[in-house]
């Protein structure tokens, strides 16, 4: 991937996306090709089609991808499956029609079964049974993975599949209700703050564990496989530490200032108990994680009080 390749990041408004676009041009890449939603709706077949054929990217990134919190994933579970299978389809193919040099795709890390041996290698995957709360997604991102592995097996292409842990960061969704764990704690607790409550309530026991990565880690990672990860095989990108939502809880409170009660609520789910990536296969390649959780919530949190509070 050279300095002035047509690079198409796919979902560049959201989280992920927009870190890589960033993380891009940080490092020099001048020849970045996005399209809004209004202008190309990635669940529309001939339109996809159509725009890979006039533009013709070298390289990708998917990040485009519907996603959300327990209570999104539980809510919707046919829009989940049907956008991610959709979207999938439409990228992975017209990228093997118009001779795409490379693409790398964004999986998940809840991908992998609920009740996983801890650190979770990448050779855990579709060894038990799935999650019940996010079971359409895991699907959806499952067969994504599989599509680029059976492309690569069949037509010699060079898609690479990786699994992020739990992401966070600036442009992330801040919505109470489908956002993902840390942007939702972050609106509950500032909500909480602003409005003098004398507690907030918090979905589940908080005892289960949970991996984080700062987006634009994960964006430097991205980048960073492009250029030195070509195999076939998923490969998993994290941080190696893992925190319980008590404790991330915790250290929200503190980051926004808020001195309240917590109370959790255990008749709402909890999810996956624990859930830590084993990232030795990335270390190996030369990878690590640069940003610690406490300085990553601040930036976020800092983010969320200039552009959304």
């Amino acid at each position: 991937m050279e300095k002035n390749s047509k690079i198409y990041v796919a979902g560049h408004t959201g989280l992920v996306g927009s870190a890589i676009i960033r993380e891009l041009k940080s490092q020099g890449y001048i020849n970045i090709l996005t399209k809004p939603h209004n202008e190309l709706d990635l669940l529309d077949t001939v339109a996809v089609a159509n725009f890979f054929e006039k533009e013709k990217p070298e390289y990708i990134f998917l990040a485009a991808a519907r996603v959300g919190g327990i209570y999104a994933n539980s809510t919707f579970p046919a829009q989940f499956i049907y956008e991610n299978l959709q979207i999938q389809i439409n990228i992975i193919h017209n990228a093997y029609l118009q001779h795409v040099k490379k693409l790398l795709f964004l999986g998940s890390s809840c991908i992998y079964p609920r009740e996983c041996l801890q650190p979770i290698k990448e050779e855990y995957l579709l060894t038990g049974k799935l999650e019940p709360t996010n079971e359409a997604y895991a699907i959806a991102k499952i067969a994504g993975i599989k599509m680029c592995q059976s492309y690569n097996k069949q037509f010699k292409t060079n898609y690479i599949c990786t699994m992020p842990t739990n992401v966070y960061g600036i442009e992330d969704n801040f919505h109470p209700e489908n956002s993902h764990v840390i942007p939702a704690l972050i609106y509950r607790i500032h909500s909480a703050k602003k409005d003098n409550a004398t507690h907030v309530t918090i979905w589940g026991t908080g005892k289960p564990f949970r991996e984080f990565i700062y987006t634009d880690d994960l964006a430097n990672a991205c980048i960073f496989l492009m250029h030195n990860y070509s195999n076939n095989e998923i490969i998993n990108i994290g941080t190696g530490d893992e925190i319980s939502i008590a404790e991330l809880t915790k250290i929200i409170c503190e980051i926004v200032e808020y001195s309240g009660k917590i109370v959790f609520d255990p008749l709402k789910p909890d999810g996956t108990p624990r859930k830590l990536l084993d990232t030795s296969k990335l270390k190996k390649l030369g990878w690590t994680t640069k940003t610690n959780l406490k300085s990553g919530i601040a930036n976020t949190y800092n983010w969320y009080l200039k552009n959304i509070s």
